[in-house]
């Protein structure tokens, strides 16, 4: 019951900290570079900031660093028990490896995405999509924050051309994984195309991190849970499929080229 607490603590002391440097929501928004709407999200406790989010603000209200120290105390938000360990690896990882057969992996999704991918199927509640939603937002700092980890993924061409969300989603989708990694070196996609027919990526989803003393783990997501890999023969197992699926895959400069083209179709 203690994360309520702390989310209302951090939207009071963001108002509070708002007040006395005599700044409106949109005049706040214009200097840390984010929406008045995200901001109005999270004073009504609607939204759970970001560290980035939080860093900024702190910078711009001259507030010591307590919004950052309470941001750091609420973390990335709920998530399911079984991927708790894994998004702790996923943070302290110096590169993450992921294959995605069906979806945009979602470290690369846009919030629109998120919503639309989470709200199909009716199995969660308005609510529930929402929370979801936060968190894998607050777990793309790892993308952008000051340890930004060498981040390659390789996607089917399927999953450009499946309609998550409509047209618009989707063409926004896109248009954000190229703007990405235009903007961040360490960010690649590549895509395998149609045309390769039957490979070893059908078998389904995974990613790979290694970690900061050069070990590699993986994780197995399926519709019930997910599965840490971290068995020697294991982890060899799913680097030789990674590398297998890799060979397949486009260039990078075709595959953003092929993302930019469907995008815009």
């Amino acid at each position: 019951m203690a994360e309520p607490s702390t989310l209302a603590l951090f939207a009071g002391e963001l108002r509070r900290f708002r007040g006395i440097a005599g700044l409106s929501q949109d005049g706040l928004a214009q200097r840390i570079n984010f929406s008045s709407a995200l901001i109005a999200k999270i004073e009504l406790c609607q939204r759970r900031p970001t560290r980035d989010f939080a860093k900024r603000c702190d910078a711009v209200l001259d507030t010591g660093g307590l919004l950052e120290r309470i941001q750091a105390v609420l973390g990335p938000g709920p998530m399911m028990p079984w991927f708790r360990q894994w998004a702790v690896l996923e943070r302290e990882a110096l590169a993450l490896r992921c294959f995605e057969l069906t979806v945009i992996p979602g470290l690369l999704q846009t919030e629109a995405y998120a919503r639309a991918l989470l709200s199909g199927g009716r199995l969660f509640t308005n609510a529930e999509v929402e929370q979801h939603v936060a968190t894998r937002m607050a777990r793309q700092e790892i993308l952008t924050g000051e340890t930004l980890p060498l981040f390659t993924a390789v996607i089917d061409e399927r999953v450009l051309r499946q309609p998550v969300g409509g047209a618009e989603v989707m063409g926004d989708q896109l248009r954000h994984i190229a703007k990405l990694c235009a903007e961040q070196p360490r960010i690649r996609v590549q895509v395998v195309p149609t045309s390769v027919g039957a490979y070893v990526g059908v078998n389904g989803p995974f990613v790979i991190a290694t970690l900061s003393h050069g070990d590699d783990v993986g994780f197995l997501d399926d519709q019930l849970e997910g599965r840490l890999i971290e068995r020697a023969d294991e982890v060899a197992a799913i680097n030789r499929i990674w590398e297998t699926i890799r060979c397949e895959a486009l260039s990078y400069p075709q595959s953003i080229e092929l993302i930019q083209e469907v995008a815009e179709s």
